[in-house]
């Protein structure tokens, strides 16, 4: 057994808007040390490009239908330029004039890594000849590549050293999200102050809903004021808000029906699946169960079953100082769509150490 863990950081080029990168891949291609290691955590830092969770990914592939089309079901959801919020530039004032003319507008990618159920950091069982793939859903700004960053972290066993219980304040708005790292609310510093008090230069924090918290659900993404409080609260009253109201229909021309409806947004969602499903030869699947849960019950149900994110523990800035590793732009996010009791969410932070 490998006496200690393993990191590498990775920066990638993607060659499209929407792709999918082998990381396993390219790490190999630099040090073949991974495969003596039976696990590892993948983390992107991004919030427009993620890994599923291996359970998927899996699923995905022994159904034959593959990565790619079960994606395109959330991107048809939010087209690209279906008026979203986020992308009126004009409007983020946290935006510098010159930041305006190369910003994304890319509002359609955050709400379908939210949506598909993409994660920042996901641990995978190490199987040498199988891929693990970066879910790339803006690659592209402007016709430029833009620069991806993920890191593996290999290792042996992970051990639970801290069981701790966070109290977050929420509003008495029943649609409403909280940014568990803003800086006033103080959990951030303390979970650092955790991460010191036990020594770990590699580890992991679970964020993880309390048991009996219902009605809410977690994500890492951008806390950007407009995606939101704008985009994501009309999602989680109006699943189909985009694609029926703004988005560009993919298979049909919607000027042709006048005072187009939900009704006829999941028609067109269920031509789009069933095409997919024609091209891979599949009938009775783990997708169209997926679609079914999808259209049959609102954004909510689904943002509901993400009850947890990983943070990545990480010495590589200071050895021997483990601290937070995340993206710029990345950000835990409590999400609610009913007022919570007593004005406060319970979430259950796990530290463990990567040995």
């Amino acid at each position: 057994m490998p006496p200690n863990p393993v990191e590498l950081s990775l920066e990638i080029q993607p060659g499209a808007r929407f792709e999918l990168i082998d990381v396993r891949k390219h790490a190999a291609a630099q040090s073949e040390v991974f495969d003596r290691y039976p696990r590892a955590l993948y983390c992107s830092f991004h919030t427009t490009a993620g890994y599923l969770e291996q359970s998927l990914a899996t699923r995905l592939t022994r159904a034959t239908l593959g990565i790619a089309p079960y994606v395109s079901l959330f991107q048809t959801l939010f087209p690209a330029g279906a008026g979203y919020r986020h992308d009126d530039l004009h409007l983020r004032e946290e935006l510098s004039d010159d930041q305006r003319t190369i910003e994304p507008r890319n509002g359609d990618a955050h709400l379908a890594f939210i949506a598909a159920g993409l994660r920042n950091c996901v641990k995978y069982v190490n199987r040498p000849r199988q891929p693990v793939y970066l879910v790339d859903l803006d690659g592209m700004n402007r016709d430029r590549p833009r620069r991806r960053r993920t890191s593996i972290l290999a290792f042996n066993v992970e051990k639970i050293v801290a069981r701790e219980r966070l109290r977050v304040a929420v509003s008495a708005h029943p649609l409403d999200s909280v940014n568990i790292k803003d800086p006033r609310l103080g959990l951030y510093a303390w979970l650092d102050e955790l991460i010191t008090h036990h020594g770990i230069s590699k580890g992991r924090i679970q964020l993880t809903l309390a048991a009996g918290e219902h009605q809410a659900g977690l994500t890492m993404n951008e806390y950007e004021t407009l995606l939101m409080r704008h985009d994501l609260i009309e999602v989680l009253r109006n699943p189909f808000r985009f694609i029926s109201e703004k988005g560009r229909n993919l298979l049909a021309d919607p000027w042709t029906i006048p005072n187009k409806t939900i009704d006829y947004a999941k028609y067109d969602l269920v031509r789009l699946f069933n095409e997919c499903c024609d091209a891979f030869h599949i009938n009775e699947s783990l997708m169209e169960r997926v679609l079914a849960r999808l259209i049959a019950v609102p954004a909510r149900r689904f943002l509901q079953m993400k009850r947890s994110v990983s943070l990545l523990v990480s010495d590589q800035k200071v050895p021997g100082r483990g601290m937070i590793a995340d993206g710029t732009y990345q950000s835990p996010i409590l999400v609610q769509w009913r007022k919570a009791a007593g004005g406060q969410r319970l979430i259950d932070v796990t530290l463990t150490r990567l040995e």
